[in-house]
């Protein structure tokens, strides 16, 4: 259900603004990202897993309001974000 040290890596390197960036809304957005889906795919399999449900709908809760967070700054890395990740709105 969670995400591997390397792949955490990989995410902070593909989508850092900086040398040393792990904690702009863009690197917290695709880490978020990654988590929502691998949990999805676990609660495809574990219907009634509903710790994890609430724990799913937290992050993307999270991920909510780091993109309005980012719209509000700057649209231009909102939009760019968006379309890197294939999220919809």
């Amino acid at each position: 259900m969670s995400i591997t040290p390397e792949k955490k890596q990989e995410l902070v390197g593909e989508y850092a603004t900086g040398a040393n960036d792990t904690g702009s809304p863009e690197v917290q957005v695709a880490i978020l990202s990654e988590r929502i889906v691998n949990l999805t795919e676990h609660l495809k399999t574990h219907k009634h897993d509903f710790h994890s449900r609430r724990g799913l709908i937290m992050m993307v809760g999270k991920r909510r309001r780091l993109l309005d967070y980012l719209k509000r700054k700057n649209e231009g890395r909102y939009q760019k974000l968006i379309q890197r990740l294939g999220l919809r709105r």
